[in-house]
């Protein structure tokens, strides 16, 4: 669940943020500065304001590193695995006016390695909690954001719905396409490259039936 604060403030001397600094007002820059930080928590600049939540649950963290692991096979072991230049968990993207963390980013067919500052991710993941308020603000606000910065596709692991939407950003407009359970994605962003949502929705349900 997100923290939020009642009353905000603004940053300056800030110089550790943590779960009270919900709500405190800062620049994109003002936010970049920051190096001390309650690693407990997840930290994000969503216009011109930090928002807090806790570290991802076990039940979307395991998804996670099971999708990484996809990834890095299709990478080393696939004949057109260098269509991925790099892919990574729990980094910022860099918002007009904010800083957001999505669960995964992966930059695809630039054919370098990205400078992770400058070029946008072509996919971005996120993995839904639990919560109304987290469900709009995955289904809805990251999606405006995401496809607004110019990313290529938006994928969103639903363990809930038991489902992935994913949000192509074409150039005559968005296109949306649900992969259901027992169903296979596959993306031209990633030639040769095949995920079946069952694996992660697998991997978040053993974590779900150890809690």
């Amino acid at each position: 669940m997100e923290i939020e604060e009642t009353t905000m403030s603004t940053a300056v001397g800030v110089a550790r943020i943590g779960p009270d600094s919900a709500g405190i007002v800062m620049s994109p820059e003002e936010f970049d500065a920051i190096e001390d930080h309650d690693e407990d928590y997840r930290y994000e600049l969503i216009r011109g304001v930090l928002v807090v939540t806790p570290i991802p649950l076990e039940e979307e963290a395991h998804p996670n590193e099971t999708l990484g692991g996809l990834l890095f096979l299709y990478k080393e072991q696939h004949p057109l695995g260098s269509a991925l230049d790099l892919t990574l968990a729990e980094r910022y993207v860099y918002l007009r006016d904010g800083r957001r963390r999505p669960d995964r980013v992966i930059w695809a067919g630039l054919g370098h390695f990205p400078d992770t500052k400058v070029d946008a991710p072509s996919i971005a993941v996120e993995f839904v909690s639990a919560g109304k308020h987290n469900w709009n603000r995955d289904y809805v606000l990251k999606r405006a954001e995401y496809l607004d910065l110019g990313i290529a596709e938006y994928w969103i692991v639903d363990r809930f719905s038991r489902t992935m939407t994913v949000h192509r950003n074409l150039h005559d407009g968005p296109v949306q396409i649900v992969v259901r359970e027992g169903e296979v994605y596959r993306t031209p962003l990633l030639p040769g490259f095949e995920l079946p949502l069952s694996r992660l929705l697998q991997a978040s349900d053993e974590c779900h039936n150890l809690a």
